[in-house]
């Protein structure tokens, strides 16, 4: 499975990329930020910061997102670019029908260093561990997307497995509809149409 993690920000958006092997091992793929002026008009600034994302979901082909939910106790300003950063990367999964799950920072570090109170140097310490990466991903915003995809695996598999199964029986019982309603008869509907 592989999974894009998105730490939301209007100035700085962390994205990273994460996949799952065999025995639970995880690999990064890719991780970046991408980042935005203060003094561009914010129409703007989410347009590119759309665009970027919408790069990196063609360029990785994620089976899921992980987002890290908005705290809506932080500075108010702050939580409105984030919630507009979050929205962006809800409509993009919704666009190209992958699960897009929520994890709050306390549920993320929890998952990647044991405690749910840690900072982000031990954030950033153990996700350069758990990826076996030979250098810290710099800045925090790049450490905190992987930690959210590896929350991700570690969590959240499960209800993505799940989530799956059930588009896949969607789908099926979709096509049977389909063509039921192709060789049911229409002899009556004809006969109705014409005595009109």
């Amino acid at each position: 499975m592989r999974v894009l993690g998105v730490d939301p920000g209007l100035t700085r958006c962390g994205l990273g990329v994460v996949d799952s092997g065999r025995g639970n091992r995880l690999t990064m793929v890719a991780v970046g930020v991408v980042r935005t002026p203060g003094d561009r008009d914010t129409g703007e600034r989410l347009v590119y910061l759309q665009d970027q994302m919408d790069a990196w979901l063609d360029r990785f082909q994620p089976d899921a997102i992980a987002l890290e939910r908005v705290y809506a106790a932080d500075h108010v300003p702050t939580v409105m670019t984030t919630a507009q950063a979050s929205a962006l990367a809800l409509v993009a999964a919704a666009r190209r029908g992958l699960p897009l799950t929520t994890h709050t920072p306390t549920e993320v570090k929890a998952a990647v260093t044991g405690s749910g109170r840690a900072d982000k140097a031990q954030v950033t310490a153990m996700v350069t561990r758990i990826l076996e990466l030979e250098v810290a991903p710099k800045p925090a915003d790049a450490a905190d997307a992987l930690a959210l995809a590896i929350c991700h695996h570690w969590r959240g598999g499960g209800d993505h497995r799940l989530a799956l199964a059930a588009a896949s029986e969607r789908a099926r019982l979709k096509a049977v509809a389909a063509r039921a309603a192709e060789s049911a008869p229409r002899g009556r509907a004809t006969s109705r149409a014409v005595a009109r």
